[in-house]
């Protein structure tokens, strides 16, 4: 595998691995929640997001990781999990085009995105899942994209084994659902179990 260091603006001390078909990237948290929130209210990429439309900013993240890894091929079958409020589910369905399909799941409602089918509910759950594979009839998922977090109680070690669990749901569900030469995209955050998950992620994959 191989670990290429961010260059950009949009994360702090990020960076990008790639595991044969899967891909994810890593943050580490430097900053309190409210001193995150005041410099997030006045980032410059937030409100370059407000101004060309996307929802959120995590759009720039996703563009900058496709631009560099060739995930979102034109025709593609894409699951967004945790989509709300959508910004990678607006940059998956340019980047898919007409042929392609991209399906967003999440608990929260989210306002359309004309071209992206979404289902509201718990993607582990049979009802979800049942709508989620009569939407897609033949076609078969490339790529799973899971953006998900839970809520932050701000205590470090609870909140990295929430996200961590959240990853691995994920993991779990783009093993059931992806075609064998498909990719599964996650964040993660450097810090506990962040190790583990990486070996999780290896097994079953090959040439890694």
């Amino acid at each position: 595998w191989s670990s290429d260091v961010c260059s950009s603006d949009l994360e702090d001390n990020c960076s990008i691995v790639n595991l044969s078909k899967t891909a994810f990237y890593r943050m580490k948290r430097t900053r309190t929640s409210k001193a995150w929130m005041r410099e997030h209210v006045n980032d410059a990429y937030v409100q370059l997001a407000k101004k060309e439309g996307w929802r959120s900013r995590a759009a720039f993240k996703l563009m900058e990781i496709d631009d560099k890894d060739k995930l979102l091929k034109r025709g593609e079958v894409v699951v967004d999990l945790g989509a709300t409020p959508g910004g990678w589910s607006q940059v998956a369905v340019k980047r898919v085009g007409d042929n392609g399909m991209v399906f967003a799941l999440d608990l929260l409602e989210m306002d359309p995105i004309h071209g992206v089918q979404f289902i509201q509910g718990d993607f582990r759950e049979d009802d979800v899942l049942h709508q989620l594979e009569e939407k897609l009839g033949d076609r078969q998922v490339g790529l799973v994209m899971s953006d998900m977090a839970p809520n932050m109680s701000g205590v470090p070690l609870v909140d990295q084994a929430r996200v961590m669990h959240l990853a691995e749901l994920g993991l779990e569900f783009s093993r059931a659902h992806l075609k064998p030469d498909g990719a599964f995209l996650v964040k993660v955050f450097q810090g506990t179990d962040y190790d583990s998950f990486l070996r999780l992620m290896q097994i079953g994959r090959a040439h890694v």
